[in-house]
């Protein structure tokens, strides 16, 4: 989730319009792949379980991480992908993919029993996504965004934003904080629970939370850093410079570490006919 500038920062751009970091991802798509975590089965079998019917379209569906979990789960899985590269990675493990934002994309008649965006609804217009799900929804068929909060602890996260701040001082994600409270997702899957609700095209959204964990060695750590946001368009010689300074810091914990995760979700349904608000 985005964090609000101090009063010296510009205004960053929103998540949606930052098309070249969304598009990004795929620069190494069988590491991202390798390295992701996958999602709570909990949480897919409580989609599923909440849904009309069997066919969902993943929204920025990436390499398939999420799209596998509902396949497994008996789903038959469109997905939108706006990186050709992610989207021939999730074609060749068998899952139909249309190269598209999923604003721009031609859904050509087809309704679907549920929409989900795994890790990817942060770069959808909010203005008109929610909207569009309800668009392509079955009456009764349900919206879930949902993600991880990637918030390792501070002997780790506070390395890597002082190497971060060192080696790519004018990259956007350096003025972060080194680690932003659960507070600060919640806030954000709440905002996304408004927008839903604003449209008037479904039910009251609800917020499903996950809390698991998982241990990572050093190596584990360094494979999946390089694919998130903040690093995926950065120099070779900037990116080992910050998994340097992370190694160490990894080292100093005796090579592993714990990784406490939270996986949020805001969801609703659709409703049977509009019922929008009156003006």
């Amino acid at each position: 989730m985005p964090t609000l500038p101090s009063p010296k920062q510009p205004k960053p751009t929103p998540p949606h319009q930052a098309r070249e970091t969304a598009e990004s991802f795929g620069v190494d798509a069988r590491r991202y792949d390798r390295a992701r975590p996958s999602y709570p089965d909990d949480l897919v079998a409580r989609v599923v379980a909440g849904s009309p019917g069997p066919d969902v379209l993943d929204v920025g569906c990436g390499t398939g991480i999420a799209a596998r979990q509902f396949r497994a789960a008996g789903c038959a899985v469109l997905g939108v992908e706006p990186d050709p590269r992610m989207a021939d990675f999730t074609r060749a493990r068998g899952l139909p993919v249309e190269v598209a934002t999923f604003e721009a994309w031609e859904p050509a008649g087809r309704a679907f029993d549920a929409v989900i965006a795994a890790q990817s609804w942060h770069w959808v217009d909010p203005a008109t996504g929610a909207l569009k799900a309800a668009r392509v929804l079955r009456p009764k068929g349900r919206l879930a965004v949902f993600g991880h909060v990637f918030e390792p602890p501070p002997e780790v996260a506070e390395p890597f934003a002082a190497a971060h701040r060192r080696v790519a001082p004018d990259s956007p994600f350096s003025g972060q904080p080194a680690r932003r409270p659960l507070e600060t997702y919640l806030a954000g899957y709440a905002r996304i629970a408004d927008r839903i609700r604003e449209t008037g095209r479904f039910g009251e959204p609800e917020q499903w939370r996950f809390d698991w964990q998982r241990s990572y060695t050093r190596d584990q750590w360094l494979e999946l850093l390089p694919t998130t946001g903040g690093l995926t368009r950065l120099r070779p010689d900037q990116l080992a410079g910050i998994l340097d300074a992370v190694g160490h810091a990894i080292d100093a914990l005796g090579g592993r570490f714990t990784m406490h995760y939270t996986t949020l979700a805001a969801t609703a349904v659709r409703a049977d006919t509009d019922h929008r608000p009156a003006h």
